[in-house]
């Protein structure tokens, strides 16, 4: 083993015989990684072109007013119903709300069912399904969805009419709310909520 001064500069030396690739005329392997000949040697400006086009073709838009949750309604297959169900709630999924939506019908909509489906995600996207900012597109039976909503809508109006009647109603034994003047004076009416 040799002992050396370790505040003494170190000095390269020459391989034996004056060669620089090798010693004893041997020729050494190459220690760096071959630099890549089309990067290297490719415009920078076609270069460019070629990724905004790449990028063009996964529909990635500048826009700022685009709705990045839009579903383009011809790529939903007929008979199904697409909706953004939430997959991560403060960065981790949540079990029984998933067991919840598995309960009620919704199953991920798988990313390699179409090329439509794949331009949702990027290129080097790992997952199986197409995900956007905790959110996870599902799918489910169309027939489904209308008796879920119908359920809802009767839930509704059931609310209502048990107001109404809690409003109109008295006691046994008192008189009723049927004169003008304690009559309770109900509008029902449609309006858009303000979204702030």
């Amino acid at each position: 083993m040799e002992n050396f001064n370790e505040d003494a500069p170190r000095r390269r030396s020459r391989p034996a015989g004056g060669l620089e690739g090798g010693l004893g005329g041997i020729p050494r392997e190459e220690m760096r990684e071959p630099m890549r000949e089309e990067a290297a040697s490719e415009d920078p400006r076609a270069r460019a072109a070629r990724r905004a086009a790449e990028l063009r073709g996964h529909n990635i838009s500048m826009d700022e007013g685009v709705d990045e949750f839009f579903v383009d309604p011809e790529m939903v297959p007929e008979g199904w119903t697409y909706e953004w169900k939430r997959h991560l709630l403060l960065g981790a999924e949540d079990p029984s709300y998933n067991v919840a939506l598995a309960r009620a019908g919704w199953e991920p909509v798988p990313l390699n069912r179409d090329a439509k489906h794949r331009a949702m995600m990027p290129m080097n996207w790992t997952g199986a399904y197409i995900e956007r900012k905790g959110q996870i597109l599902m799918e489910r039976p169309t027939e489904i969805v209308e008796e879920a909503r119908s359920i809802e809508r009767r839930k509704a109006r059931d609310q209502v009419r048990a107001k109404e009647a809690q409003l109109a109603g008295t006691p046994d034994g008192t008189m009723t709310r049927d004169h003008d003047r304690v009559k309770p004076n109900i509008k029902k009416g449609w309006e858009a909520l303000p979204v702030p």
